[in-house]
């Protein structure tokens, strides 16, 4: 009896780990957990254009990179449809002090800065004013940890 029930646990043991990898890697574009829409909805335009979070409109949207990207009106869609790298956020949208420290967490359309013509986000305001404290070394330390931090 015991011989057969530790050979279940081991086959099912066995099972698990043949089905479901140990570590799974996050979305490159951050979208939180049942949604598909980067920045949380807001225009990545609009923080460049209007120089504040915009929410944006379901009638002006596209797919980039794996997510639903909306915009605030037909035009910053077509800004965004025509170069969406100088608009999207750095570190698809995670918080930028965590990608720097090597690892994700989600990023807050609400809490972000245009550094270098780029534009970053942090998890809430408290971690904001840690990144603000040395932003150009947080974006060396962001860009050399992304994307590798995907997969931590």
């Amino acid at each position: 009896m015991m011989r057969s029930l530790l050979a279940a646990i081991a086959a099912a043991f066995a099972f698990g780990i043949a089905v479901f990898p140990a570590q799974a890697r996050d979305a490159e574009v951050y979208t939180g957990t049942f949604s598909s829409l980067a920045v949380g909805g807001y225009d990545a335009v609009a923080y460049f254009k209007d120089n504040r979070p915009s929410e944006g409109k379901a009638q002006f949207s596209t797919e980039y990179n794996g997510a639903t990207w909306r915009f605030a009106s037909q035009d910053n869609l077509n800004a965004f449809k025509a170069n969406p790298t100088a608009y999207a956020p750095q570190y698809g949208g995670y918080c930028s002090w965590a990608v720097a420290q090597g690892y994700t967490a989600s990023g807050d359309p609400q809490v972000w800065k245009i550094v270098g013509g780029k534009l970053y986000l942090n998890y809430d305001r408290d971690v904001q004013a840690k990144w603000e404290k040395d932003i150009p070394g947080f974006i060396v330390k962001g860009d050399k940890n992304w994307p590798t931090v995907l997969g931590k």
